[in-house]
């Protein structure tokens, strides 16, 4: 069957696989890690896949539909993001106004989330596949093939669909993948589907690639959407020789990428793990580009040591606060004693690192605002994110400040200013979004325009001439919004 993945026009460089999808200041600009995988598992089970992702180009609707036609589809497979679903729903419906007799299909952690409210308001989709898909979206693709009745689209699990009678149904539950070997590389689907130069991460050098070496994470954050709706708590791990392999097959395939992103949602979840992969790099030689990982707080000198040795170059952290009240209101689990400690560790063991913190948290006040921006400034993190909390539907959180009528509007378009940067829709009695967007945009200011800061970025790009190329590009994306303000109140048009 051909099958058409599409990662839809949106706005210009709209990350929709982020954790917070938006256009980002600094030019970051996720790969469909994700979808990719599906076209990869999908062309496994002997399918003709055309992926697109029309976001990292900025192909508009017009050319989609062209390409569309031209491959001629029996399904198509749309990522989704929170911001962009109506959006994202209005292509499902020119495309099936364009290809005859093309099912649609929608996924992402939003619809996962909402899979019937979804269905119920996008009357150019024909389903959802909710939570882990791969293997859902395989058996649909089948069922299909021998018809779409709704008897046999009843059988798959981890489906919601319209019925015939026009009725939307969901399905039970898939189980999440457990032998996650049996995925395909995905730097293999990059290589035969996608452009790696559109995509670039403020933090990594350029160009990189994006992999994951596990699923799901055990640590319970109220906020992070990934964990509670697509993929569970359960850290689910590729072998170390299968994560080894890939290693080397990027080694060996893409010449000039200069770091490998592990997206697991904290590969030092599991540190027995983690040193047991950087002996395995080591072992195999398989060190010859460097990589990031997103970390946790907790993971001890001695481990960041042999990561060290095997490359590894950069933790991406959620710092999240620097008020211990409010790091225990949404359960990260971490200390603020530990934090300066793992700070003092990376420095020792020479990995860097980039803190990301979130205000607008349970518990915040203005004057945790600025502990936060204190502790950021003291910590002297090599780059560092401000963002207001960008809550999602299926999340503790989401439903912790609906309940209390915190959440300013159910119009998802409001997700995001109308230069798609976070607009965050949570406003408590004595802190509203224009005051959280307001605060972020000055933390900026004040931890990137520190003479000391400045002095630093300067010594580094001439002791390590290999980060240049990252620190010009990512100052030249984020210059103009230290300059001028976000332009609060100026939300997605209706």
């Amino acid at each position: 069957m051909k099958i058409l993945a599409l990662n839809p026009p949106f706005l210009p460089r709209y990350s929709r696989e982020s954790r917070s999808p938006a256009v980002s200041k600094s030019g970051t600009l996720y790969y469909p890690m994700w979808l990719a995988y599906a076209a990869g598992w999908l062309e496994k089970s002997g399918h003709e896949i055309a992926l697109i992702d029309a976001a990292a180009v900025d192909m508009k609707i017009e050319e989609v539909i062209e390409r569309a036609r031209a491959f001629g589809p029996a399904m198509a497979i749309l990522d989704t993001s929170t911001p962009s679903i109506y959006h994202d729903a209005q292509v499902a419906a020119r495309l099936t106004e364009a290809v005859p007799g093309l099912f649609v299909v929608l996924v992402g952690v939003h619809v996962s989330a909402l899979p019937v409210e979804t269905l119920r308001e996008s009357p150019g989709v024909h389903a959802v596949a909710f939570s882990e898909y791969e293997a859902t979206l395989a058996e649909l693709a089948s069922v299909l093939a021998g018809g779409d009745s709704d008897e046999r689209l009843r059988a798959v699990a981890g489906l919601a669909f319209r019925a015939a009678d026009g009725t939307c149904i969901k399905n039970r539950e898939r189980p999440h993948i457990q032998n996650l070997d049996e995925l395909p590389f995905v730097s293999s689907v990059y290589r035969r589907h996608l452009d790696i130069r559109p995509y670039f991460y403020g933090h990594s050098r350029y160009p990189l690639v994006v992999i994951v070496t596990g699923r799901g994470c055990p640590f319970r954050c109220t906020y992070c959407v990934v964990p509670q709706v697509l993929q569970g708590h359960a850290y689910r791990k590729r072998t170390v020789a299968n994560v080894v392999e890939e290693f080397r097959y990027i080694a060996a395939n893409f010449s000039e990428v200069k770091e490998i992103m592990i997206e697991d949602d904290t590969l030092t979840a599991d540190t027995g793990r983690c040193r047991e992969l950087a002996l395995a790099l080591i072992d195999a030689r398989a060190t010859t580009i460097p990589w990031s990982a997103n970390a946790r707080p907790e993971v001890d000198l001695e481990t960041m040591r042999v990561m060290r040795k095997a490359g590894c170059r950069l933790f991406c952290v959620g710092l999240e606060s620097g008020d211990q009240r409010i790091l225990d209101n949404i359960r990260k689990g971490t200390r603020i004693e530990r934090i300066h400690q793992f700070m003092r560790d990376a420095r020792r063991a020479g990995i860097l690192v980039h803190g990301c913190f979130m205000v607008g948290n349970r518990g915040e006040t203005r004057q945790t605002l600025e502990t936060t921006l204190r502790f950021a400034k003291e910590l002297n993190p090599d780059t560092a994110q401000f963002y207001p909390i960008m809550i999602y539907p299926g999340t503790e959180d989401y439903r912790w400040f609906d309940e209390r009528g915190w959440i300013t509007t159910r119009d998802f378009r409001q997700w995001l200013t109308r230069d798609g940067l976070h607009s965050s829709v949570m406003s408590n009695p004595d802190l509203t979004y224009e005051c959280l967007v307001a605060f972020c945009d000055r933390a900026r200011r004040e931890f990137y325009l520190r003479l000391s800061y400045i002095m630093r970025k300067g010594m580094q790009a001439v002791l390590r001439p290999s980060e240049f190329p990252r620190l010009l590009k990512g100052f030249r994306r984020v210059f103009r919004y230290l300059v001028f303000p976000s332009r609060i109140g100026e939300r997605q048009a209706a």
